[in-house]
């Protein structure tokens, strides 16, 4: 039997505070009852800093402010033009573990990426999606009452500069790209980039078994 599809709701170009408040109290008020959404979006430029996240990491933010927040993993950007994709999903009743959600969401970016021509491999060691060792997709989770939020960043077509400014997901010198980078220009376009993506991550929900 296969699993239900999860709704997704594409949001825009949102701040990243309202958001943050909405995925805690979707997630609080859920019931047993209630469908799984993925929320597709992007951020006004902002950096967020996870649960265990060093200030050190954070090096020179300028005018990007610094948020606290309750994922895993330590600081990272977000920014126009790079997908964002929320998972609000309840894992007790998919059968799903976190290290199990983890790998569905890189193999899911590892697709779609192949399905572009660019070959992208996950590091089992540092969560999260690579290509010739520069970083182009970041994931942190947050499970709740056994309910994830939060979810993944896929850099599409961005201002990287940003990345610059910290030590992205706490590596020192970790070399950040994007599709538009990879790819001829003009070859990326970002809504069927964004639908792709939701799609691929709806459709692995549905098979995922454990």
């Amino acid at each position: 039997m296969q699993h239900p599809r999860p709704l997704i709701k594409t949001l825009g170009v949102v701040d990243y505070l309202p958001t943050f408040e909405a995925m805690k109290t979707f997630t609080d008020s859920r019931t047993p009852e209630t469908p799984d959404e993925l929320w597709l979006l992007q951020h006004s430029r902002v950096f967020t800093q996870g649960q265990a996240g060093k200030a050190e990491h954070v090096l020179a933010p300028g005018d990007i402010p610094v948020v606290q927040v309750d994922r895993g993993g330590q600081v990272t950007y977000h920014g126009p033009g790079q997908w964002i994709l929320y998972l609000l999903v309840d894992l007790r009743r998919r059968s799903l573990g976190v290290r199990d959600l983890v790998s569905l969401i890189e193999n899911s970016i590892v697709s779609l990426l192949a399905a572009h021509g660019i070959e992208a491999v996950a590091d089992p060691g540092a969560p999260g999606v690579y290509v010739g060792g520069e970083k182009i997709a970041s994931l942190g989770l947050r499970v709740r009452k056994g309910c994830s939020y939060h979810g993944l960043s896929l850099n599409v077509d961005m201002d990287l500069e940003p990345f610059g400014r910290i030590n992205p997901c706490g590596y020192e010198g970790l070399q950040v790209t994007s599709m538009a980078q990879l790819l001829a220009p003009g070859a990326v376009e970002m809504d069927a980039v964004g639908e792709h993506l939701a799609d691929t991550v709806a459709d692995a929900l549905v098979e995922s078994r454990v």
